[in-house]
This record gives structure tokens, C-alpha cells and sequence, in this order.
């Protein structure tokens, strides 16, 4: 693809202009918490399950609210309880939940004791993380993968286990990740639901249990296919770290994880979630996991033409929270769409410069590009051209990660024989986006023996 002429001194201004506003951000965040956050310290030290239906970790978090430790965080009290009684974190879970225990009476402990302790414990839990990770890396150097863009096929039944029958099918016709919606309303609930799920509205519920079950299947799958396929969820909304942990026990590929989508089309608290974002991507950066980010979503209500602007300026912001949570430019998947009325006049040839605009100023990050949506319609032949022209932008501008389209998309949730057309067509038109993208390559190769061309 021929190069934009971009104003590189815009680039740098911009990109240091996000880059003051992360900073200012990071001295927030870094002298608080969240609730959410503490329940993950507690998850990584090894408490798991429910108690009556609720969360040990929410009935921990609640104890410690209520015995006035809250505000120095859930890390130090459970340490104490674990070395001093000698017990597990879920034994000092259960027994705080059965009232035997107070974490407000526990013996002082000499502050070079615990430190040991601690670092021994903390150790052991990240290695769980790490062993997760190196399984991924020994997948891929053994099976290999399929080539960029990658290509990702949603699967959202409510019933994880129907999900795991669409999952394979979509793999063996050619999806290198699935992605499971989580279920409508999942990002406002202030708890992680438990266990394998088979009821959900517009998607599934996002469990441990639940990746468990999907990545198991995707790695019998993989086996089979001989390539390896990355599992995709949601870690946003209230629960954003937690998600963010379970998904990197149970070795996800990618994970949703934006703030700027929570705050602005879900009303929830701009200063807990962006501090719940920091951690969560502090997780996925060490468990090796791809983040997407959400700003697809803000063309599905604004006009793709007048708010485009929206979209860069927050990749920018986006991309500098991701580094100041050690983040690296190969695991940020930043959003894009192909959102444009098709009825636009060289709408095409905007859309091939909006794509090519991103690709150019993050070279490095793996872009999430999402498919025509807000303009689909009835007509399920304009639907398919809509999605061809998507294909071919993709591949002629090299996204990293291409969402598939579906031909009822925005209409209503998408009718089930949508994804076996899906799942069949895309061969078809990436054979097609193929051949055009190397004619055109051989093309500008004749063209640029005395100059490079310019798009």
C-alpha cells in the first residue's frame, strides 16, 4: 500500500500532547485504589469460589470495609492472616466469611518477616501467569498460526457450551480467534459471576470457569486444525482487573479492556475505572495478552466523517495509558472501524485512507479494524459488497486484527445462519483481496523504480 503524506511534526505534537495527559492521569492513579482492584489482590493470592452465591473475594473486600482496613488495602491483612495462622488465602477467606476469623485481630508480625513472606507468595502466584504464558509461546512455536490480519469470528449464544460447538465450526472454516460477548449488562454488575454458564442476553457471561471451558476446547481444536487459536473476551466495566486476572490464569489471547468506552456509553465512575484500567493492563501486559480498545464503538453513534477526529485523538490517549501500564506496542490492539454511509461520495477512498492514516502513525500496534455495522441493512446483497470493500481495505492497508462482518449486524442480534455464510465467505473475498493487493504491489513496484509513489 502507498503511503499517506502524513505532517509528521502533527504526529509528534499530538502524541506528546497524549502523552501530558497520561502523565497528569498516572499521579491520580497512583496514590489510590478501588474496590475492584483489591478484589483482584486477592484473587492473584489464590481465593476463588462463592459463599451463598456472592464472591469470597467481595465478602473479603466487605469485611475489611466494615473492620475500618479497607483504606490500607487487602494485601497486607490477608498476607498477615496466611503467615501467621498458617493457612491458605482461601482458608482465611472461608473462615472470615463463617465469622471465626477478624482480620482486625490478627498477632503483629516483624516487618522484615512479611516482606519475605510476601515476595515468596507473590513469586509463586505470578508464576502461575508466566507458566500460562510460556504454554502460548510453545503452542505457537509448535502448531503456528494463521497470518495478519488475523481473523476474528464472535461467538455469543448465552450457553457456553453452544458457544464451544460455534467456536470450533468458525476455527475450522478459518477464524484465528473467537471472541465470546459477554452478556448484556455484565460490565455493570460489581462482581464476577461463578461457574460455567449456559443462560445469557446477547452474549455469555465472562467466568473463569467459562474461559476455562472455551480455551480447552480451542487448544483440542488447534490440535486438529494445526494452528493455534486465541480466545477473546471483555475485561471493562466494574470488574475490569478481576476479568483481567481470570483471563490470565486461563490464558486468553486478547482482552477488551478500555475506560473510555465504560465512561462514556456506560455512565460508570471516570476515576475508578481508570484506575481499575491501569491494573488490568498491568495483568495482560505481563500475561502476554492482546488489549483491544473501544474506539470502533463511538462511530456506531457519531458520523464517521465529522468524528474521526474522536477516534485518533483517543487511539493517542489510549496508547499512552497502555505504556505507562508496561504495556508494549505489539500487545495494543487499538480500534477502528469501517462505519461510513456507503452512500458517501469516494466514501470508499476515505474509509482506505482512515485505515491507512491509523496503520502509518502506530506501525507497531496490532490494529483491531471493525467491520461496516451502523449502515447495514435489509438488503443482505449490499450487505455482502459492504463487507467485501471492508476485506479489502483490511488487507490493503495490513491490519493486524480483522473483526468479520455480518450481513444483518445493527439490525438485530445477527440470525444464526449468518455465521455459516460468514464462516464460509471470507476465503472467497480474502482470495480476492489477495490477488488485488499483489497486482497492486506489482504495480507500484514498475512505478516506484525512479520515485515512491504517494497515495
Amino acid at each position: 500500500m502507498g503511503q499517506l503524506d502524513l505532517d509528521q511534526n502533527k504526529i509528534e505534537q499530538a502524541r506528546a500532547a497524549a502523552a501530558k495527559i497520561a502523565e497528569e492521569m498516572d499521579r491520580f492513579i497512583a496514590k489510590r485504589s478501588t474496590v475492584a482492584t483489591e478484589r483482584t489482590v486477592l484473587r492473584l493470592l489464590g481465593i476463588d469460589g462463592v459463599y451463598d452465591g456472592i464472591p469470597y473475594v467481595n465478602l473479603i473486600v466487605d469485611h475489611l470495609n466494615e473492620v475500618g482496613l479497607l483504606e490500607r488495602g487487602s494485601f497486607l491483612p490477608v498476607i498477615q492472616a496466611m503467615m501467621t495462622l498458617n493457612l491458605s488465602g482461601q482458608e482465611i477467606a472461608e473462615k472470615v466469611t463463617n465469622s471465626s476469623l477478624s482480620l482486625a485481630e490478627l498477632p503483629t508480625v516483624a516487618e522484615e518477616e512479611l516482606i519475605s513472606f510476601s515476595a515468596r507468595l507473590v513469586d509463586q502466584q505470578l508464576g502461575r501467569i508466566e507458566q500460562r504464558r510460556q504454554e502460548r509461546e510453545q503452542y505457537l512455536a509448535t502448531l503456528g498460526e494463521g497470518k495478519q490480519p488475523y481473523l476474528y469470528v464472535i461467538v455469543a449464544t448465552g450457553d457456553i457450551f453452544e458457544d464451544v460447538r460455534q467456536a470450533r465450526t468458525a476455527a475450522r472454516q478459518g477464524a484465528d480467534i473467537i471472541a465470546v460477548i459477554r452478556s448484556t449488562g455484565q460490565s455493570l454488575l460489581d462482581y464476577v459471576p461463578y461457574g460455567a454458564t449456559r443462560e445469557g442476553y446477547g452474549g455469555t457471561y465472562a467466568t473463569q470457569e467459562n474461559f476455562r471451558i472455551m480455551r480447552e476446547a480451542l487448544d483440542e481444536v488447534g490440535e486438529e486444525v494445526g494452528r493455534y487459536i486465541r480466545l477473546c473476551n471483555y475485561c471493562s466495566g466494574l470488574c475490569m482487573p478481576e476479568i483481567a486476572a481470570a483471563g490470565a490464569l486461563e490464558r486468553l489471547d486478547v482482552m477488551l479492556n478500555d475506560a473510555l468506552y465504560g465512561i462514556l456509553f456506560r455512565d460508570i465512575n471516570m476515576q475508578r475505572t481508570l484506575v481499575d484500567q491501569y491494573f488490568s493492563r498491568m495483568i495482560n501486559s505481563y500475561a502476554g495478552i492482546i488489549i483491544n480498545t473501544g474506539e470502533d464503538n463511538y462511530l456506531t453513534t457519531a458520523d464517521a466523517v465529522e468524528a474521526a477526529h474522536t477516534v485518533l485523538a483517543s487511539q493517542f490517549i489510549n496508547e499512552q495509558f497502555a505504556y505507562k501500564s508496561g504495556l508494549p506496542a505489539s500487545q495494543l490492539g487499538l480500534g477502528h472501524a469501517f462505519e461510513m454511509n456507503p452512500d458517501l461520495e469516494d466514501g470508499f477512498l476515505l474509509e482506505l485512507s482512515q485505515a491507512q492514516m491509523a496503520r502509518q502513525i502506530f506501525p507497531d500496534a496490532p490494529l483491531k479494524y471493525m467491520p461496516p455495522t451502523k449502515h447495514m441493512t435489509g438488503n443482505i446483497f449490499k450487505g455482502h459488497i459492504q463487507d467485501a470493500l471492508f476485506n479489502v481495505v483490511s488487507i490493503m492497508t495490513n491490519q493486524g486484527i480483522q473483526l468479520l462482518g455480518m450481513m444483518t449486524e445493527a439490525m438485530h442480534t445477527p440470525y444464526m445462519h449468518d455465521r455459516k455464510l460468514l464462516w464460509r465467505m471470507p476465503n472467497i473475498f480474502l482470495t480476492i483481496c489477495v490477488i488485488f493487493q499483489r497486482k497492486f504491489n506489482l504495480h507500484q513496484m514498475e512505478e516506484s523504480k525512479t520515485e515512491p509513489k504517494r497515495c
